[in-house]
């Protein structure tokens, strides 16, 4: 293709990145803006009180957590649907469904999950939405429907992984620099210092399997618990 300043520069296929973008965009209206996923309660009990443990934190969220774990579902749910194969997207989405150590983790999973699937349904539409209707009707669990939105639209498995933990990671900075205060810079310090850990915990969950899966973050979990008793709080989880 040739520009109107005379330079040759090749075509480039932007929709799967397009929509990518826009699905894991703050502007999507999945509500990721009102999940703290623990960090308001251990802010609260003084557990996270600065960029450095705010920093350590959300890494092992990623590394350690439901990073990690969401996207071994995504990643299954993903290859189930390009694949066709209908009893596994339904075994997968069950599974997902069920591993959650909290009430309020379940309600942010599924409450963004049964969002998700209703936007991108009426605006993305495509048939791997429908199949994961037709084989579960039970709760939705966020990272199973955007791994069959992904699908459908044959975005890349690990641009779809690595979309969705960036997405992941970037609420929960965003939710420390509201909750602790920190600074803009600090949080894009984070960020930045996530990528690395980021690319790691993807490669690390595509090998891996349902067999495979688990966390370790048992701080996030009971924080979420002592979440749902707390007096004070912005957030719904």
């Amino acid at each position: 293709m040739l520009t109107t300043t005379g330079v040759c520069i090749a075509m480039i296929e932007a929709g799967p990145l397009y929509r990518l973008l826009a699905w894991l965009s703050p502007s999507y209206p999945v509500g990721a803006y009102t999940y703290s996923h623990g960090l308001e309660q251990a802010i609260e009990t003084g557990l996270v009180s600065d960029a450095s443990s705010a920093d350590r934190w959300i890494r092992d969220v990623v590394e350690l957590g439901s990073g990690f774990t969401d996207t071994v579902l995504l990643a299954e749910a993903c290859r189930a649907a390009l694949s066709e194969d209908g009893r596994r997207l339904g075994e997968v989405a069950e599974f997902a469904a069920a591993f959650t150590a909290t009430r309020e983790l379940a309600l942010e999973s599924r409450a963004q999950g049964r969002a998700f699937f209703k936007i991108t349904e009426a605006a993305w539409h495509t048939p791997t939405l429908d199949m994961l209707r037709n084989v579960w009707s039970g709760p939705l669990a966020y990272p199973v429907v955007v791994g069959c939105a992904a699908a459908g639209h044959r975005i890349g498995l690990e641009q779809a992984a690595v979309g969705y933990l960036h997405a992941t990671s970037a609420n929960l900075v965003s939710a420390a620099i509201r909750l602790i205060p920190l600074g803009q810079t600090d949080g894009q310090r984070i960020t930045a210092a996530l990528e690395s850990v980021t690319g790691a915990t993807v490669k690390q969950a595509l090998r891996a399997g349902l067999d495979e899966i688990g966390s370790a973050t048992f701080m996030v979990d009971i924080c979420s618990m002592n979440h749902e008793i707390q007096h004070t709080r912005l957030f719904r989880s």
